[in-house]
């Protein structure tokens, strides 16, 4: 009798994945970021990457990182969880969870917060030590809301588009 396969990825990884295959469609030169909406039943019910709102073309907004602010992306670009929770399906979000590359700033933690979602799952915390870590850190904790690093089992995940491995 054939027995099922036993190295498939966990839903940690999976959704995940999608988090950061999402953030492939990120134009942002210097950091893509991605976020995946969970809800109590494993669906995806959101997905988002960091990028200008709809109507504002990639092409005529800056993408600087330093400079005046205006010259800057910083006053444009949408966060990749604040998309996520805004592409929702059109469902309430409470008690969904959200996986995200990058630990939230704390204005998406607001919107975490304000839309019910219970659990942050991100990948990396590079800016840890930044006030806006510290903070976004805080408020989860004062309104009860987990996070925690993924935990996976693999390093890499390759995609193929080719059709013969199907």
């Amino acid at each position: 009798m054939l027995k099922k396969r036993l190295d498939y990825i966990s839903w940690d990884e999976y959704f995940m994945g999608v988090a950061l295959l999402s953030a492939r469609r990120s134009k942002d030169p210097n950091t893509q970021v991605g976020a995946c909406i969970v809800n109590d039943k494993f669906k995806i019910v959101g997905t988002g990457y960091n990028g200008l709102p709809i109507g504002c073309s990639d092409d005529e907004f800056p993408w600087a990182k330093q400079g005046d602010f205006l010259d800057t992306k910083y006053p444009f670009v949408c966060h990749a969880e604040l998309n996520a929770i805004l592409n929702n399906i059109g469902m309430d979000l409470r008690g969904c969870k959200i996986y995200t590359a990058l630990f939230p700033c704390n204005e998406c933690t607001k919107a975490i917060i304000q839309s019910g979602i219970t659990e942050v799952i991100y990948l990396s915390d590079k800016y840890e030590n930044t006030d806006t870590a510290k903070a976004s850190r805080l408020m989860l904790t004062k309104a009860g809301i987990s996070f925690r690093k993924v935990k996976v089992s693999i390093s890499s995940l390759l995609l193929s588009f080719n059709e013969d491995l199907v």
